[in-house]
């Protein structure tokens, strides 16, 4: 049985933001060209394609608060859930497999005073409004950034223009160049808060005049504790990054 693929498969209320971007040639090539590769090889694809959508699914359009960039799906077996930076909550946070990213983000979180990540599954983070967006949906299994021209670029973009322009004081996390260059789709939004560092990654954590982490990690961005401000400032529920601590910080 082939794996499909469509519009419908992308919840309402964003297919609705999106507006007529479905009759566009962009649309109708990556839907063809994703076609074409679940037909070749379903199995090769991550996440799989009920998951492509995973991060809209659990984040409607009302309910976003906070937008963090992914780039594409961890092609490593076993770790792409449709959401950008989490992984499954059985993989252990001291094994191998556990992302550098997640290890560095969950170190920020505890010098920002959260505590640390219990695993790296971050659906509890979707389901309070934070949109965990990688920029591509899909990739081939054991090869980073296959499916990056595909068409997915085109279709990010118009989302994060579109929500950027229709939802007032959304916190934007731009992690990274490839994050970065997504600016120009939101600087023309509505009173955006836009935080900017190096990826948490272990290659990059450390970079540029922004690092995500300082040197000997010291220090962090500080990008929870000031979304929870701003989320807070503009009437709105801060986000529980680590259950059970965020609403002592912020109360």
């Amino acid at each position: 049985m082939k794996a499909l693929f469509s519009k419908d498969d992308i919840p309402s209320d964003w297919r609705a933001l999106l507006g007529n971007y479905f009759e566009s040639a962009d649309w109708q090539s990556l839907e063809k060209n994703l076609q074409t590769v679940l037909n070749a090889d379903p199995g090769a694809v991550r996440p799989e394609p009920q998951n492509f959508f995973k991060a809209l699914k659990l984040t409607p359009v009302d309910s976003v608060k906070v937008v963090i960039l992914g780039q594409d799906p961890y092609h490593s077996p076993g770790l792409a859930q449709g959401l950008a930076f989490s992984i499954p909550a059985e993989i252990a946070i001291n094994s191998r497999e556990f992302p550098s990213s997640l290890r560095n983000i969950s170190k920020a979180l505890a010098l920002e005073g959260f505590g640390q990540l219990p695993s790296g599954d971050l659906h509890n983070w979707a389901k309070q409004g934070v949109l965990l967006l990688n920029t591509a949906l899909s990739v081939k299994l054991g090869e980073a950034g296959s499916h990056a021209n595909l068409g997915w670029k085109s279709l990010i973009d118009h989302l994060i223009n579109a929500l950027s322009k229709s939802k007032p004081h959304l916190v934007w996390m731009l992690w990274g160049g490839h994050a970065q260059s997504k600016l120009p789709l939101i600087e023309d939004g509505q009173d955006q808060l836009i935080l900017q560092s190096s990826h948490p990654s272990g290659l990059g954590v450390y970079k540029t005049d922004k690092p995500f982490l300082e040197p000997g990690a010291k220090a962090s961005c500080n990008h929870f504790s000031s979304t929870n401000r701003w989320l807070i400032e503009h009437k709105s529920s801060p986000i529980r990054w680590v259950e059970g601590v965020q609403n002592d910080l912020f109360s």
